[in-house]
């Protein structure tokens, strides 16, 4: 189940840049929902997915109950204008992205984030993360 779960979380966040005009992403941000090639998808059931973002890097966390946050993924970013490029360093799941930086766009709306973008897989995004307080 915990394998399953980290799949989404790590296929959900290897889309997840999530930028403002600050400069940093610096805080805690949790997913809240999003489209994928048109297909509306809503938060997570019985687990949380977060980020934790710190000066240019940036952590992932699969949080389920009271079990301990698992980390799946890490990268860094910089913020450009409205753009972010996301570069994946390390993953607990396979992936392509890792060591290519992926571009996004992205709007602030009060403490929501939501960021669009194409991956170099073909999917378009966006997805609305909320910061936790």
């Amino acid at each position: 189940m915990v394998t399953g779960k980290l799949g989404l979380a790590a296929g959900i966040l290897i889309l997840s840049a999530a930028c403002n005009n600050s400069g940093s992403l610096e805080g805690k941000w949790q997913y809240a929902g999003g489209t994928y090639n048109g297909k509306k998808e809503g938060g997570t059931d019985g687990y949380q997915l977060q980020r934790t973002y710190t000066g240019k890097n940036f952590e992932a966390f699969l949080i389920e109950g009271a079990s301990e946050p698992q980390k799946y993924q890490a990268g860094d970013y910089k913020l450009n204008g409205d753009s972010c490029l996301e570069t994946e360093t390390f993953s607990t799941q396979p992936s392509k992205l890792t060591g290519v930086a992926v571009h996004y766009q992205y709007k602030l709306k009060n403490d929501t984030l939501i960021f669009s973008g194409k991956l170099p897989t073909g999917v378009q995004v966006e997805e609305h993360w909320t910061k936790v307080k």
